[in-house]
């Protein structure tokens, strides 16, 4: 039965409490992964292609990974491989550093290695979050988790951005040195996740079977919006970056741009995830892929400066919005489905991220597809333009699947 009050920090378990903070200060490294790793990549090879080629490397790295855990999970203790994700990251950026040249074999393994990282990460921490909350509690923890990272989304870039441009020399290796700086404070706030990460205790798999290939039927309509959203995963970490050195040519103004109205997105996240309730899921993603389409709409309308900037404005609204909403829908029909069926959580984590992993590779080979028949300017121009409007199509999937959600619950009263 809901609350007719907003949810608060009390009730979340004592788990849940430590994944959250590990989450808060893992969230000070994600950014620098997302923006700065790309622009790297393009100050030094001046090459959008070769920023998708180790987008595509960390996207094949990650389905294969999450593979991996699941056989991994049933004999090494879930604390353990959620850390070596967050480490790995770490890893990816040393590896990348240390190249004498952006070439397509470094950057393939540094992409790989990073995949690998993600993978970890993100298998575990879906895992975690689905066995530590309650389908009441997951709006308000997606919340917090997109406070969070939108905060330090702000946060970061500014901090990472001046540092970068703001040195005695602003050449390339001025600038490249001060990217090993940011790698290492990368690393020593992995060891600091991890070591609170390992203050909490959770619990492996009930069964050990995670692999299945038939599902029921609801769970194809779960995967035909996780292809949708992976479309966009393709190249929406690294299009901002592209679009920002394509426009701007720096990393300060990378920071600064980042930081427009992220903060009072961040609070709205905060308010929302607090108040809302499951009913009101569909509603929120509605809004979340209309601002993702606005985003792209002024970016593929301008295509100038002004247009970069209403492109961030508006992601950085859509993309926590649209985690509040489709998280805690994803969450709750595999509590339903693994009770149906009687099958391990994480076969349907493991499933969907295979069904992310189709949708990413399509989205990235659309950019690569259009720069290579057009040019760089009509891939960052229309891609994007291309994805937002095809993710539209996930309101109407939503929507079903919600409805089939409930005649199965009503089946198992």
């Amino acid at each position: 039965m809901e609350k007719s009050i907003g949810i608060g920090w009390g009730d979340f378990s004592r788990s849940a409490k430590i994944l959250i903070i590990t989450n808060l200060v893992y969230a000070f490294v994600l950014p620098v992964v997302d923006i700065f790793v790309a622009s790297y990549i393009m100050r030094n090879s001046n090459d959008p292609a070769k920023v998708m080629l180790y987008q595509l490397a960390i996207y094949s790295g990650i389905p294969l990974t999450f593979l991996v855990n699941g056989y991994l999970l049933n004999r090494i203790d879930v604390k353990k491989l959620f850390s070596l994700g967050m480490l790995l990251s770490g890893v990816s950026m040393v590896v990348m550093m240390s190249l004498d040249e952006i070439s397509y074999l470094g950057l393939t393994l540094a992409g790989l290695i990073m995949g690998m990282s993600f993978g970890l990460y993100w298998s575990n921490r879906d895992y975690l979050v689905l066995t530590t909350t309650t389908d009441f509690t997951r709006n308000f923890y997606y919340g917090l988790d997109t406070f969070c990272y939108t905060v330090t989304g702000v946060l970061v870039p500014i901090m990472v951005g001046w540092y970068l441009v703001n040195g005695d020399s602003l050449a390339n290796e001025g600038v490249n040195l001060r990217y090993q700086m940011v790698t290492v404070v990368v690393f020593a706030i992995t060891i600091l996740a991890s070591v609170i990460f390992h203050m909490g205790s959770y619990e492996k798999p009930k069964s050990e079977k995670f692999l299945y290939f038939k599902f029921h039927p609801v769970w194809k309509k779960m995967i035909q919006m996780s292809y949708l959203k992976g479309l966009a995963q393709g190249f929406i970490v690294t299009a901002p970056a592209m679009l920002m050195m394509t426009f701007f040519g720096s990393e300060g103004t990378l920071g600064t741009a980042q930081s427009v109205g992220a903060l009072i997105a961040a609070f709205i996240m905060l308010l929302l995830g607090k108040y809302s309730k499951p009913k009101h899921r569909l509603a929120i993603f509605s809004v979340g892929l209309v601002c993702f389409f606005l985003a792209a709409f002024f970016n593929g309308l301008l295509f100038n400066a002004t247009g970069v900037i209403l492109f961030m404005l508006f992601l950085l609204i859509a993309r926590p919005i649209l985690d509040i909403a489709y998280f805690p829908i994803q969450l709750k029909l595999i509590d339903v489905l693994a009770k149906f069926e009687g099958r391990n959580e994480f076969s349907y984590i493991l499933n969907h991220e295979f069904g992310l992993y189709v949708g990413r590779f399509i989205g990235a080979l659309t950019f690569l597809a259009l720069a290579y028949f057009g040019s760089t300017e009509i891939a960052l121009r229309y891609a994007l333009l291309i994805i937002g409007t095809l993710q539209l199509i996930s309101i109407i999937i939503a929507k079903q699947l919600l409805k089939k959600q409930k005649e199965l619950e009503h089946e198992m009263e």
